[in-house]
């Protein structure tokens, strides 16, 4: 085993844009299936209240959002890469745009489309999640608006099957990388839960020979495991994270500091407190204890996130 335990649900997107990271690697990695929506009982004690899917856990070491995880990965199994040709810094700008604007849209077209046929925990959930407060209202104006919401993702689906009409086998050449688990996921989500998207993706077709060799990639060898058994290896673990400051950090932040950390556009709803352990450019980890977790490092992106420091 790689030492990966991901928890996630089948049915999540994001979730999928790191099973196709984890097979473009081919690696072996626990499965706990988690709750759809909140409360998510098991997981908790792990995240210290972050609630989004997927999280990936290594041993005491727990990485929240995509973002941090695929860059993880790639850390500690650099071959094969998810740079193939280098681009590194290009994929994660990539990433922006995807995890941005084009999912946002996505999503407004996935749930807008389904209307009343959502159950009403998940219409509330996703709608808080994604909408903001007055979600209800949003789902509202998104069904009004799906043929607009379609011709903006029709145009920027359009930039992907361009890119790949050129005779490129992946986004980046002949092996698959990062910027396919990156554009994969939501065209995934398309198809999958927009009735409609069978017959708008068969417009794309040199997008559509792509998906069905990024598909044929798989998801590496998932073996599952119960979500309790995950909580023991984090309580009989220690965090291997090191103790590591920046000396040109904007916001000062150093080892020992108590702070919070919540993604940066939902007002600090999932905010997650701990003592910063590790910060660099890329990433904040901060230490925290959990009754039944015991001690963990949790870990976040910076770009998205906004870290504030603890009062006194």
């Amino acid at each position: 085993m790689s030492g990966i335990i991901l928890h996630h649900y089948p049915q999540s997107p994001v979730s999928e844009k790191v099973r196709v990271g984890l097979g473009i690697k081919g690696l072996a990695w626990a499965s706990v299936e988690i709750p759809r929506i909140p409360p998510k009982p098991l997981l908790m004690p792990l995240t210290g209240g972050y609630r989004r899917t997927p999280v990936m856990q290594i041993g005491a070491d727990i990485y929240c959002d995509s973002q941090c995880i695929l860059r993880e990965i790639e850390r500690r199994h650099p071959e094969p890469t998810f740079y193939p040709g280098g681009a590194a810094g290009m994929a994660w700008g990539v990433g922006r745009w995807t995890d941005g604007e084009l999912f946002s849209q996505v999503i407004k077209l996935v749930l807008g489309a389904a209307g009343d046929a959502l159950p009403a925990d998940f219409a509330e959930d996703r709608g808080r999640l994604y909408l903001g407060p007055d979600w209800a209202e949003g789902l509202e104006r998104a069904a009004a608006d799906l043929p607009h919401i379609a011709a903006q993702i029709r145009g920027q689906f359009g930039w992907i099957d361009q890119r790949l009409a050129e005779g490129r086998r992946f986004m980046l050449g002949e092996a698959p990388g990062l910027p396919d688990a990156l554009a994969y996921y939501l065209v995934w989500f398309v198809r999958g839960r927009w009735p409609e998207g069978p017959g708008f993706l068969a417009q794309f077709p040199a997008l559509e020979a792509w998906e069905a060799r990024v598909r044929a990639i798989g998801h590496g060898r998932p073996t599952a495991m119960d979500a309790e058994a995950a909580l023991a290896v984090a309580r009989t673990a220690q965090p291997e994270t090191q103790e590591a400051a920046d000396a040109h950090d904007p916001q000062g932040l150093a080892p020992g500091m108590e702070v919070t950390i919540a993604p940066d556009l939902d007002g600090g709803e999932e905010a997650v407190a701990g003592t910063i352990r590790a910060v660099n450019r890329e990433t904040v980890a901060v230490l925290r204890e959990d009754p039944r977790a015991g001690r963990v490092c949790v870990h976040f992106p910076r770009v998205g996130y906004r870290v504030t420091a603890t009062p006194g």
